[in-house]
C-alpha cells in the first residue's frame, strides 16, 4: 500500500485528542478478523531498512517514493506485513496524516498508527457510525486488471482508540496471500525470512487507560481480554484476542521503560510480536547484529525473546517460536 493514500485516509486523526463517546453496547455482527500491519517510521528510510536487514534478519521489499516520503516493506506469509516509512528529502510533500505523525514523533523513529483486517468492511462502517464513532468514507485503494478494487479501508475523524486505528479489506487477487493457494515466484520469495519470521501476531498499544481502549475494541465485537504483565518494560494490561492474533493493551506498571517511553511520547505502538520457525536461529542472528546477547522468557506467546530495538526503531520487537493454532489470550 502506498503511505500517501494511506495517510490520506488518516488526515482527521490529527483530532485523536478530542473526546469520543464511550462505546455502546451495540456492536458489529462481524468483527475484525486479523491484525494486518502497522507503520513504522524511521528517521531516514535507508536507517529503518537497514535496522530491519542487517541487524534483525527480516528480508524488506522495495516500496515507492512519490514525492519524497517513501515506503518499504517486510512482508509475512500469512497477509500481515509491516510498512516502513522515511521522508527522503527536504520539503516533502506531506498530507496531513503524515504531517501529524511526524509531529507526534518530532523526527524520530516510532509508530502510532495500525490496522485491523475485516471481510465486512461496509458492516464495520455502518456499526461504528451507529457507535457515534465518526469514521471516514470508505477509500479506495487502485484498480486492478480485472476492474475490482485491490483493497478499501476507512479510518476516524476522531480516534476510538489511543492509537490510530483503520479498518481494510482486500481483493483476492490484490492479495494472494488471503487465498487458499499460495502463488508461487515473486510473491513466495518477498516473504522468506533469513530469520525465519512467518507473522506479525501482536500490537503493544501503550496508553494511560487501558480500559478506555478495552472498552472501544469489546464494541467492535474484540473482546475475552486477559490480564496480562511484562514486567521486562514495567507494563500491565489486557491481551485481546483478534483471530488466532492480539492486541495487548498496556499501560505502565511503575518505573520503566514503558512508564518514559509514555512520558516522553504519548500513547503508541510500544513494540509487536512476530512468529518465528526456529526461535535459537533468530536469536543467534539479533544477537550477531546487535553484538549484544539477549535473555529469553515465557510470554504470551510463549518462550520469547525482546530485539533491543528501541533505540534504532522506536519500538520493541519481540520474536517468539511459532505454534499452529494457539488461541494467545486464552478464550
Amino acid at each position: 500500500m502506498r503511505p500517501l493514500l494511506l495517510a490520506a485516509t488518516l488526515a482527521f486523526a490529527a483530532v485523536a485528542a478530542a473526546p469520543i463517546r464511550s462505546a455502546t453496547p451495540a456492536q458489529p455482527q462481524m468483527p475484525a478478523t486479523s491484525i494486518d500491519h502497522f507503520l513504522l517510521w524511521g528517521r531516514s528510510i535507508d536507517q529503518v531498512s537497514a535496522d530491519m536487514a542487517v541487524k534483525l534478519g527480516f528480508q524488506v521489499k522495495q516500496g515507492r517514493d512519490p514525492a519524497g516520503l517513501a515506503n518499504r516493506y517486510v512482508r509475512f506469509a500469512d497477509g500481515s506485513y509491516i510498512e516502513l516509512l522515511g521522508i527522503t528529502r527536504a520539503n516533502p510533500e506531506l498530507d496531513p496524516g503524515a504531517q501529524a505523525d511526524q509531529v507526534a514523533l518530532k523526527g524520530a523513529a516510532g509508530a502510532r498508527t495500525l490496522g485491523l483486517r475485516t471481510t465486512t468492511l461496509d458492516r464495520m462502517h455502518d456499526a461504528v457510525t451507529a457507535l457515534g464513532w465518526k469514521p471516514t468514507p470508505v477509500f479506495d485503494g487502485p484498480k486492478l486488471a480485472n476492474g475490482r478494487t485491490g483493497w478499501r479501508l476507512f479510518a476516524f475523524e476522531k480516534q476510538p482508540l489511543s492509537s490510530n486505528l483503520f479498518l481494510i479489506d482486500y481483493d483476492k487477487a490484490w492479495a494472494p496471500d488471503l487465498s487458499a493457494t499460495p502463488a508461487p515466484g515473486d510473491w513466495l520469495a518477498a516473504r522468506v525470512h533469513p530469520n525465519g519470521a512467518r507473522a506479525l501476531t501482536a500490537y503493544w498499544l501503550l496508553s494511560a487507560d487501558v480500559e478506555r481502549d478495552r472498552t472501544q475494541l469489546a464494541a467492535l465485537g474484540l473482546k475475552n481480554g486477559k490480564p496480562i504483565r511484562l514486567p521486562d518494560i514495567a507494563a500491565r494490561g489486557v491481551c485481546v484476542s483478534v483471530g488466532d492474533k492480539a492486541i495487548l493493551l498496556l499501560q505502565p506498571d511503575g518505573a520503566g521503560i514503558a512508564a518514559d517511553a509514555l512520558q516522553s511520547g504519548g500513547p503508541q505502538i510500544i513494540g509487536a510480536s512476530v512468529a518465528v520457525a526456529d526461535l535459537a536461529r533468530a536469536q543467534r542472528l539479533v544477537e550477531r547484529g546487535y553484538e549484544h546477547p539477549v535473555k529469553r522468557y515465557s510470554g504470551t506467546f510463549g518462550q520469547s525473546f525482546l530485539a533491543p530495538t528501541r533505540d534504532d526503531l522506536g519500538i520493541l520487537l519481540e520474536f517468539h517460536a511459532a505454534s499452529a493454532g494457539k488461541d494467545v489470550c486464552g478464550r
